[in-house]
């Protein structure tokens, strides 16, 4: 941990408390269960962290249960609309699933597919290592980059660069470049640990 602090990594969760993160929905369900932090209920629910970053390292590790759907939120900005001001790299039970598509485990949902489908089993513990340095948003899963976008391609309302349809109502490239680290809850139990951030 001394060295980590050394580096410049700032540990996000201490392992024994929600210290430091904030929640959304009528029922936070978020608890700390052996040292991670579990997701409880189904249905929406938001746990994000109470300080903002803007180019940083973010790395965690996350176990979901079958067919979990979910995902980390960064550089999220209004509270209230997690999916128009923040990104949002998937977490979903896709494991050796190919071709991988825009929604797979590791995707920028709904903006750019991961390379292939590199996350482990459900009820196995995945790294996941999010880069977000200026325009440049990549992401590393076990050991291995699947994601590297840059978001000023992104130029147009609903449209990704290859030409299809997203979501956003908002060119990422007009996104928000900080915000919140999010952990979202979409369905099933999952439980994130080791989460540590290092400012760039």
């Amino acid at each position: 941990m001394a060295k980590e602090q050394a580096d410049g990594w700032k540990s996000l969760f201490d392992g024994e408390t929600l210290t430091g993160w904030g929640a959304t929905g009528k029922d936070e369900g978020w608890i700390v269960d052996d040292g991670a932090i579990l997701c409880t209920v189904k249905g929406g629910q938001m746990l994000y962290s109470e300080e903002q970053f803007d180019n940083f390292v973010l790395s965690l590790e996350y176990m979901s249960e079958p067919n979990v759907n979910s995902g980390v939120f960064i550089r999220w900005e209004d509270l209230q609309r997690p999916v128009q001001t923040g990104l949002e790299i998937q977490i979903l039970d896709t494991h050796g699933k190919e071709p991988a598509t825009k929604h797979c485990c590791g995707s920028l949902y709904d903006a750019l597919e991961p390379t292939r489908n590199v996350c482990k089993p459900a009820g196995e513990w995945n790294e996941m290592i999010i880069t977000c340095d200026g325009s440049i948003v990549a992401v590393e899963m076990n050991g291995e980059e699947i994601v590297r976008a840059d978001l000023d391609l992104w130029d147009t309302p609903h449209k990704n660069p290859d030409g299809s349809r997203n979501k956003f109502g908002i060119a990422l490239k007009d996104f928000p470049r900080k915000g919140h680290i999010g952990l979202q809850d979409h369905g099933g139990k999952l439980w994130f640990r080791n989460i540590k951030v290092k400012p760039l």
